[in-house]
């Protein structure tokens, strides 16, 4: 707890997700739930391949990043060498690992944690032009998705005193 008496509390959260790695949307989820269930007014923008976490079809399918990624770690939290990344079937194997564990932790899915965000008052964004890039159309989004909007449309939201964005 701050002691300083000229902080002013956090009173607004605006997230852009742009990954579509398990890693980076989750953050974004578990974060902004984490947000809700402080009472912070919460906003999440999904854009570019974030855009997988809140489609329908991607949802579900989503994987770890392997290649490139050097904090990854082997069970007993020896190095991953990110060449093995490569290999036909290693991505897969350690995204299977990924939930599995995140199974043990009782981890909600993506659609479960949407539907807690939405119902503690976050609200859920797509970004119109990530849309356009990849010709998806509103119905093809989780029926959380409040709208489409432009990255000026979001800003506009953002503003307020005590708003953090927070690009995960």
């Amino acid at each position: 707890m701050s002691t300083n008496k000229n902080e002013k509390p956090l009173k607004k959260v605006c997230m852009i997700c742009a990954k579509g790695s398990i890693e980076d949307v989750y953050a974004t989820l578990v974060m902004g739930n984490g947000a809700v269930m402080e009472g912070i007014e919460t906003k999440l923008f999904f854009t570019f391949f974030g855009l997988d976490a809140i489609t329908k079809k991607q949802m579900n399918k989503l994987h770890t990043s392997t290649v490139g990624n050097p904090a990854m770690r082997m069970p007993g939290g020896l190095p991953f060498p990110s060449l093995l990344g490569i290999l036909p079937g290693v991505e897969a194997g350690v995204s299977a690992m990924m939930k599995k564990q995140m199974e043990k932790l009782d981890m909600p899915s993506v659609d479960e944690f949407l539907e807690m965000i939405t119902a503690g008052g976050g609200e859920i964004y797509a970004c119109k032009l990530a849309m356009d890039m990849f010709k998806l159309k509103k119905e093809d989004l989780h029926e959380e998705v409040k709208a489409v909007l432009t990255i000026g449309e979001f800003y506009e939201m953002a503003g307020g005193d005590g708003t953090q964005i927070i690009f995960t």
